[in-house]
């Protein structure tokens, strides 16, 4: 029987999935995680060329605090023509193959098919530019090469379009769980998320891919936590702040998701695709001269809401700042993804919150606050509260006194967001021309599956 999610076009017979099926997932695991890992390296030689940021030199925030005004500029003014260079590339070849390269997309709306060349081009050109210092997150690369890998191998051992699409969900989250080290969140977030299903015959492949991924990543990965933090609170005092903060964080996730959808609508047309990239991080280079968190994909941002090293002013001014510097980056057309920078927005507004509130509870930690709000955040703007709460745990390793407070602010967070806004943060981005052309295209594809193989 037929399984229904809340993807229409998902439905699946677990007695289908073949050999050949199987095949491709756990070829798509090791593929994905070799992959991750190798662009995590890449990330990591980028940001060393560019900043001269490595572990002997404190986070990627002091290393770029140590650089010049002109330094910050010209590297980001690079990084505008880098990105209008390889966009111009990468569009030349859409044309020549007509394909569409949208993974989120190909999933939700689409037959499962990504072109492999175009795909790991912009995954390629998305890690440059984020190590450049573009205020986008890294996954979005690391998802599209998982996604090509399996797009690929499911052409060539001929799966149907409802596998191809579960498949592309198993190698993008076997590439988050190979980059982040976080095998059983990369997993039910590809499900929950990208698929719209915890159903038992998608998650195990989700599993499968995500575990072989992870494993083969530490070939090139050292196998540690992303965010090694020991978390001193207080249980009730957490739980209380949890019950108010949830609904303030999930109404600033639905105007999160709002502006998202905004920028990603009015991406540039004609002169302003040569124009406004390089217009727009030149300027986030200048508005790094005074703050310099804004610039990357946020993750020592992060490290340090979570860690409470952050003033009470910052905390108060880079959760508009870092939202208005990936938004820009979105309007520019620049290729990035958003999960970093969506943690660091709801750990800058729970470190806040937590801030406000603990001359009132002198018992509430402001970091522990930070890990809720990042958490809450997500789960809000992500539409995926399971996977959330498993990859802060993973994230971590040290939350688990906080998952109760997690879980309650997770759960009205995402109760609020929903009540104002029913997209998340990657459908907001399909729009009324994208959905009526994947209609066409699905429908051409059911017809093509159900012929017969020559």
């Amino acid at each position: 029987m037929a399984l229904s999610s809340a993807q229409p076009n998902l439905a699946l017979d677990a007695p289908r999935l073949s050999a050949r099926f199987w095949t491709v997932v756990a070829l798509t695991g090791v593929g994905a995680g070799l992959a991750g890992a190798l662009l995590m390296r890449l990330l990591y030689a980028i940001e060393k060329f560019a900043w001269s940021y490595g572990s002997e030199e404190g986070d990627y925030i002091d290393a770029v605090n140590h650089t010049s005004t002109p330094h910050r500029l010209v590297v980001l003014g690079v990084a505008g023509l880098v990105a209008v260079a390889g966009s111009w590339l990468l569009r030349r070849r859409r044309r020549n193959k007509g394909h569409a390269g949208d993974l989120a997309q190909a999933i939700w709306l689409g037959t499962g098919r990504l072109p492999f060349f175009r795909t790991v081009g912009n995954a390629l050109l998305s890690i440059v530019v984020v190590g450049l210092g573009a205020s986008l997150g890294r996954e979005g690369a690391i998802k599209q090469t998982g996604a090509a890998f399996a797009s690929q191998l499911g052409e060539w051992l001929r799966l149907s379009a409802p596998q191809r699409r579960l498949v592309l969900a198993c190698g993008a989250g076997a590439g988050i769980a190979a980059a982040y080290n976080v095998p059983f969140g990369g997993a039910i977030f590809a499900m929950e998320v990208l698929l719209g299903t915890l159903a038992w015959p998608q998650v195990v492949p989700a599993l499968v891919a995500s575990l072989l991924g992870t494993a083969a990543s530490w070939l090139l990965l050292p196998n540690l936590p992303v965010y090694p933090i020991d978390v001193t609170t207080s249980p009730f005092a957490q739980i209380v702040w949890a019950g108010v903060a949830g609904p303030l964080i999930g109404l600033a996730a639905a105007g999160y998701i709002w502006v998202i959808g905004w920028a990603d609508a009015r991406r540039p047309q004609r002169i302003m695709l040569v124009l406004l990239p390089v217009v727009t991080l030149v300027a986030l280079g200048g508005v790094s001269i005074r703050f310099p968190e804004i610039l990357g994909n946020g993750k020592d941002l992060v490290e340090r809401a979570f860690s409470d090293r952050l003033t009470f002013g910052l905390l108060l001014a880079l959760p508009l700042l870092k939202l208005a510097a990936t938004a820009a980056c979105l309007r520019s057309g620049i290729p990035g993804g958003l999960f970093t920078p969506t943690l660091a927005c709801g750990a800058l507004l729970g470190g806040l919150l937590g801030h406000l509130a603990a001359p009132l509870v002198p018992t509430l930690h402001p970091a522990a606050c930070a890990i809720v709000g990042a958490g809450a955040f997500l789960a809000a703007a992500t539409a995926g509260p399971v996977s959330s709460i498993l990859l802060l745990l993973e994230l971590t390793r040290h939350v688990q006194p906080l998952l109760v407070p997690l879980m309650l602010a997770v759960a009205l967070a995402s109760l609020t967001t929903r009540s104002f806004e029913v997209r998340s943060i990657y459908t907001a981005r399909f729009h009324p021309a994208t959905r009526a052309a994947a209609a066409r295209t699905f429908a051409r594809e059911k017809l093509h599956d159900r012929k017969p193989p020559a």
